[in-house]
């Protein structure tokens, strides 16, 4: 399975910006997720789509991010509002077939990742 992430670029802060993952297909069921890395730090759980059932989110964007799926077009949303200068990261996606709950926010329970998208947000 392939990812490529894209929709990243320079916001001001309050802004939205939605990324997509496109997925190399077969990937319906799969759990995607969403992870980001800021300068200086560790990489970070953002949100996920459990097997297309349910998602998850960090505490730190919930209200604010929605991860959203469409199948037909292989592809995973990530539509971020209300954007922060703390939001500024490197997103990437990534995926997994055989996840389980408990796991959904570790990075090392996905097998598959994109090369990651910019976001910016200036205030």
């Amino acid at each position: 399975v392939q990812l490529q992430a894209s929709g990243g670029g320079l916001v001001q802060a309050g802004d939205s910006l939605t990324l997509s993952c496109l997925t190399s297909g077969g990937t319906s069921s799969w759990s995607i997720a969403w992870f980001r890395q800021a300068p200086g730090k560790d990489r970070e759980f953002v949100a996920a789509s459990f097997r297309g059932v349910r998602a998850y989110y960090s505490d730190s964007v919930k209200g604010r991010f929605t991860i959203s799926r469409d199948n037909a077009k292989n592809t995973v949303y990530l539509q971020m509002n209300s954007l922060q200068t703390e939001d500024s990261a490197v997103y990437y996606c990534a995926a997994s077939s055989t996840i389980i709950l408990s796991s959904v926010r570790r990075q090392d329970a996905y097998s598959y990742w994109g090369q990651g998208t910019l976001v910016t947000v200036s205030s």
